[in-house]
């Protein structure tokens, strides 16, 4: 089985620590996606770079203490891509792309909009490149075989399902109707899927990958379902089993785990 993970960090210093080197020895991810490390290349202790028996790669903002996405790999054979050639957004370090023989994985933090109508625009400008980018891929899945997944924190929520309180967040970024639809074009007329729904199509309380800091969320269980596995079909259809990381907190998201049944071509 292939197990990879997506987490956004909300820091790579305070999650290790909380405790993300633990866990990170108790799960075992084959890959591990992180967004928003938030952290610059100088501050990067070893053990950040290289824990366990893992190699790190990272792409940083130039901003400090923002954005930043990275991969922790067993199999460190993949040709390591930053950025997707856009320089509005790459400075800000949200993607990364690793791409084995048969395989391509992508970390990849989608801008949030919530602090107000300026970076709801660039959101936007953000949404109509990223879409442009993926189109190649999905090509290249059609024509060549090659299989991707996109891991990270896209800073939506798709359905009503997808949240607790949808109906007090329907004027708010990460569930307006305009983003929404944005992600239902991705699935039905690009033709990528939603791995964690496809397995679990009616979850709700259990699907959540994030909690706001503020008041009770995590106790209530207040939460948004904004992480994701978005694939090809291909390999979407080899996903076993899926899981949300909850036993500990080391953010303010929790751990995206998918096993597939697939194996890496080195």
């Amino acid at each position: 089985m292939l197990k990879i993970t997506s987490l956004n960090l909300n820091g790579i210093r305070a999650a290790y620590r909380k405790g993300l080197t633990t866990w990170l020895e108790q799960e075992q991810p084959d890959i591990l996606c992180m967004q928003e490390v938030r952290i610059q290349d100088e501050d990067l202790k070893p053990n950040m770079r290289h824990p366990l028996d893992y190699v790190g790669h990272f792409n940083l903002a130039e901003k400090k203490g923002y954005s930043g996405v990275g991969f922790y790999l067993k199999d460190d054979s993949a040709q390591i891509t930053r950025g997707m050639g856009c320089s509005e957004f790459d400075p800000e370090g949200r993607i990364i792309r690793a791409d084995y023989k048969n395989l391509t994985v992508i970390s990849a933090y989608l801008p949030s909009g919530t602090t107000g109508d300026e970076r709801q625009a660039a959101k936007y400008r953000f949404l109509d490149h990223f879409e442009g980018w993926l189109a190649p891929m999905m090509d290249a899945y059609k024509n060549e075989g090659r299989e991707f997944i996109i891991c990270g924190d896209w800073n939506i929520a798709h359905q009503e399902i997808d949240l607790k309180n949808w109906r007090n967040n329907q004027k708010n970024s990460g569930f307006l109707p305009e983003e929404r639809a944005w992600l239902t074009k991705v699935f039905d007329e690009f033709g990528w899927v939603d791995v964690y729904r496809q397995l679990y199509p009616e979850a709700t309380g259990e699907a959540y990958t994030w909690w706001s800091y503020r008041g009770q969320a995590w106790a209530n269980n207040t939460g948004w379902r904004i992480d994701y596995h978005i694939a090809t079909p291909g390999i979407a259809a080899r996903a076993k089993k899926g899981y949300v990381y909850k036993e500990e907190r080391f953010s303010d998201h929790a751990p995206l785990t998918i096993e597939y049944d697939y194996a890496i071509e080195s």
